[in-house]
């Protein structure tokens, strides 16, 4: 129980469906002053105690588990590593991998509990497949599609066949105060919501330099290339403009020796794209085979026709993606006119464009 109005409306629904429920809070950070206050993160101090008044109202035993050590481990230090390899990582998609549904569902099975309920927008089909949300705006799939098998089968999601609206107001018909408490956005483990300033205190200051990529003419400076991101626009720090007066954007980055390369938006043009190891949560394929690519938790859908090769996957998008960084999560969905179930994810190693390329 996060705090939130949806873990707390999943518990109850839990109660009511007949099971033997307990609420549980994850106590994340090593020093609980560095919470935000307010409802800015998902793990606020603020956040417990809601949690915890929550499960009085729904009547049920409540607990905070200390996850402090893993999570800074497994979330946090990995957050800065990936950073600092010119990646970008999903901080709350390395979160449910590592810590709800692997640390706490070990947990709970070894304490005899059968499944972990969670607040997540998601379905899981009669097939055990997972699936989107019936409310679009809301779906959650993405960010568990690196769930296992496994992990996926000791999980249950209550609210995934109810639009968000709805969740609200039954909160407040079961009397529970977080019914509106608006939703968290930020990274709970950033204090003050500054990401770049977070990075640097962590992996310290470096200047290099900011380069056209075409022309290779340096066009600004910066303090470490980790405050930057494929596909950022804004923030650069450029001495002019271009000579055709469009915006640049981040193109690469380059740890080794520091440098940031920018050029116009067509550059970020990318219809390739290769992860890592995949996560199978359908059965494996083993050739090429068609389906519909996500690469954002909200993002745009693209149909592909994706190959597992080489230990990965490699999806060839039928129309071009922008700005798609090495670090993020791509999740295979079958075809719409199939259903909306996801068959795999994977970890984005490398992009690249066929036309650019001469192919």
């Amino acid at each position: 129980m996060s705090g939130g109005v949806d873990s707390a409306v999943a518990a109850a629904r839990a109660v009511e469906a007949g099971h033997d429920v307990t609420g549980v809070h994850l106590a994340l950070s090593k020093n609980p002053q560095t919470y935000r206050t307010g409802a800015r993160g998902c793990c606020t101090i603020e956040d417990s105690r809601d949690a915890r008044r929550a499960a009085d109202v729904i009547g049920i035993p409540f607990y905070v588990w200390d996850m402090a050590e893993r999570f800074h481990e497994d979330v946090v230090e990995d957050f800065y590593a990936e950073y600092a390899a010119g990646r970008t990582p999903n901080p709350c998609l390395r979160c449910n991998e590592k810590i709800k549904f692997a640390a706490v569902l070990d947990r709970a099975m070894a304490l005899g509990f059968d499944a972990v309920v969670t607040g997540h927008y998601a379905r899981k089909g009669d097939d055990g497949l997972l699936r989107r949300a019936v409310d679009p705006g809301k779906d959650q799939s993405y960010v568990l599609a690196v769930l296992t098998p496994a992990q996926l089968a000791g999980s249950l999601f209550p609210l995934g066949d109810t639009p968000k609206d709805q969740v609200r107001v039954e909160a407040e018909d079961r009397g529970l105060a977080v019914a509106r408490k608006p939703d968290s956005h930020d990274i709970c483990f950033i204090a003050d919501g500054d990401t770049s300033g977070f990075l640097k205190n962590k992996l310290g200051r470096k200047e290099g330099e900011i380069v056209d990529a075409a022309s290779g003419e340096v066009l600004g400076s910066h303090d470490g290339s980790h405050q930057f991101t494929v596909g950022q626009r804004h923030g650069l720090g450029l001495k002019r403009p271009a000579a055709d007066g469009k915006p640049r954007y981040v193109l690469s980055i380059t740890p080794v020796d520091n440098r940031v390369e920018v050029g116009p938006r067509e550059a970020l043009r990318v219809d390739r794209i290769r992860t890592g190891a995949p996560v199978w949560l359908a059965a494996e394929r083993t050739g090429p085979f068609e389906a519909e690519i996500q690469l954002r938790a909200h993002g745009e859908v693209y149909p592909a026709t994706v190959t597992p090769e080489d230990g990965g996957l490699t999806a060839k998008l039928h129309k071009p993606a922008y700005g798609v960084a090495a670090g993020q999560a791509l999740v295979v969905y079958e075809p719409s006119e199939a259903g909306d179930a996801v068959l795999a994810s994977g970890t984005i190693d490398s992009t690249s464009s066929v036309e650019a390329a001469g192919v």
